[in-house]
């Protein structure tokens, strides 16, 4: 059901955990299935330097959230703002159309990060 690459993600998750200030931190959840994901991130001269999350939820946010993490560091926030949920599905080798849910999750606090930069 799961690629390696997303149970590689799932079972060693890269960039868990939550920056402190002034770092930026969001809280997405989707309301259908439950699942939330804190992302934090810090920017030094508009580049994500360090990028953490934690999820509470299924196996395909956690690991969406992992390959997240992997792909916005060293990214300016214009690259960030470029963001589409395919990215984290090609980063994970692939959602099942059950799972497609966590890399809107991951889009979702995208969006919320770019408000507060």
């Amino acid at each position: 059901m799961y690629s390696e690459r997303l149970l590689d993600h799932f079972q060693n998750p890269r960039n868990v955990g939550e920056l402190a200030p002034p770092a930026i931190m969001v809280q997405a959840s989707n309301p259908a299935c439950g699942d939330i994901m804190r992302l934090s991130a810090r920017f030094e001269a508009g580049v994500a330097v360090e990028v953490r999350y934690k999820v509470r939820g299924c196996t395909a946010s956690i690991a969406a959230g992992s390959a997240l993490t992997e792909w916005m560091e060293g990214r300016t926030a214009a690259e960030i703002a470029a963001f589409a949920p395919s990215i984290v599905d090609d980063a994970v080798g692939g959602l099942a159309a059950e799972s497609k849910h966590a890399a809107a999750l991951c889009f979702d606090a995208i969006k919320l990060l770019l408000q507060r930069i």
